[in-house]
């Protein structure tokens, strides 16, 4: 591509998947200043559904009764605001597509993609299939199709994320969470939750477990043992993280994640943008055949799906530490009692040789607050505690495909919005 067009690329505004967003590739450096969702005031008609669902106030009423997001500091760029926006007043303001377009065509870059579990349960509604449709094989066709060199998968490093979290907790608990590493261990797998506990709960970030996420060690392992493995230049290997989530771009860009010598995650893209990309692309995803991932870094056992859904992270950790902890093999290996839709569900498991292992799901930042209050306070007597800043998990994350319903607000909700506005626009002289 010639440097003209990639310069008429740049931060040019276009519709993805009913979503407008801007073709906006920042740096680290830009990251303290970064709005990565924002409301459009000539779209928005004041009618606080983003207020509602934000879960840390960051979205005020402005004098003209419509919203904006007042501090990105504040702003955990969960995106809820933008998939329940019935307006589409909500755009990504962020977007690497035009980028990762440009490195497919480039014969001198490798380019490799990263899905996370989640986005091969959402993909195919943007193609008309049902919702909740498994796509993985179809996606993984896709990707080859787009021009990735490497088809490698999160649920590699998920399940890394299980041995590792779950042998952390028993140190914590083998040594009765003194020390640099307390009781309750919370999971560090969600970004939006872990900027949440930095900035406002800064006294518990010692009670976060020290692993990465999954995409924060698949990044740097991509750069080194893959690039080992496959015999690639570090130097040439491109790393697109595909995630159901808004808040992995703002992660993809922390200066830690620079692991591998490199910057671990070149790029982020949301299931939206890649349903955008193969539809460009002309492909025909409903009648593709199932492919499997790459070999090296593309492999996973089924404990890693489970991390998309609010409780699934805690349920493949419980799996590995019972079994470390009383050297028996689970008879049921599904503990379903951990998993939630919304709020807080505590749970005690029987574990041989220790005793009751007690947990805690929590799903929404709102309730996350609640338990971290509580450990704050002293009062919690928990374990281990799972945290998903969106409701559900990942599944429901900001960057999965928007539900039609919620774009098709009813008419009283509309003229509702509409006439607030106009009445809050009213001046007296």
């Amino acid at each position: 591509m010639s440097e003209a067009n990639k310069e008429t690329l740049k931060g040019r505004s276009i519709k993805m998947e009913g979503v407008h967003y801007t073709l906006h590739t920042p740096r680290v450096e830009d990251l303290e200043n970064l709005y990565f969702v924002e409301v459009d005031p000539t779209i928005c008609e004041g009618c606080g559904e983003c207020s509602h669902h934000c879960p840390t106030g960051a979205i005020q009423e402005m004098n003209d009764g419509t919203r904006h997001i007042v501090d990105q500091a504040a702003c955990m760029n969960c995106g809820q605001c933008l998939v329940h926006c019935p307006y589409g007043a909500v755009a990504e303001r962020v977007s690497y597509v035009g980028e990762v377009l440009e490195k497919l065509k480039d014969p001198d870059t490798v380019v490799v993609s990263m899905t996370a579990p989640a986005v091969r349960y959402a993909l195919g509604e943007c193609f008309g299939l049902p919702v909740g449709s498994y796509t993985g094989g179809k996606m993984h066709g896709a990707l080859r199709r787009l021009g990735f060199d490497y088809i490698w998968d999160n649920e590699w490093t998920a399940d890394v994320t299980i041995m590792e979290e779950g042998t952390e907790l028993l140190q914590r608990v083998k040594n009765g969470g003194t020390g640099d590493k307390p009781l309750p261990q919370f999971t560090s797998c969600c970004p939006g939750w872990i900027k949440f506990c930095e900035s406002f709960y800064p006294d518990l970030i010692p009670h976060l477990s020290t692993c990465k996420s999954p995409i924060g060690m698949l990044g740097p392992l991509a750069k080194t043992y893959g690039a080992e493995q496959t015999g690639k230049d570090p130097k040439k290997i491109y790393t697109v993280s595909i995630m159901p989530c808004i808040a992995k771009k703002y992660e993809g860009l922390r200066p830690e994640m620079a692991a591998s010598g490199h910057r671990d995650i070149d790029a982020t893209i949301n299931t939206r943008e890649l349903a955008y990309m193969i539809k460009k692309a002309g492909i025909p995803f409903r009648s593709l055949a199932d492919e499997a991932p790459d070999p090296v870094l593309g492999m996973a056992t089924g404990a890693a799906t489970i991390f998309g859904t609010s409780g699934g992270v805690m349920e493949a950790a419980l799996r590995f530490a019972y079994e470390a902890i009383s050297g028996k093999s689970l008879l049921d290996p599904s503990i379903k009692a951990v998993r939630t839709d919304n709020g807080i569900n505590k749970v005690e498991v029987a574990v041989p040789g220790f005793g009751p292992v007690r947990i805690a799901v929590v799903s929404g930042l709102d309730n996350a607050a609640k338990i971290c209050d509580e450990v704050r306070a002293g009062t919690s007597n928990l374990h281990f505690i799972e945290v998903m800043t969106c409701p559900g998990g990942c599944v429901n994350g900001g960057g999965q495909p928007v539900d039609p319903s919620v774009m098709e607000a009813s008419v009283f909700k509309k003229m509702m919005a509409r006439v607030n506005k106009r009445f809050t626009m009213r001046k007296m002289a």
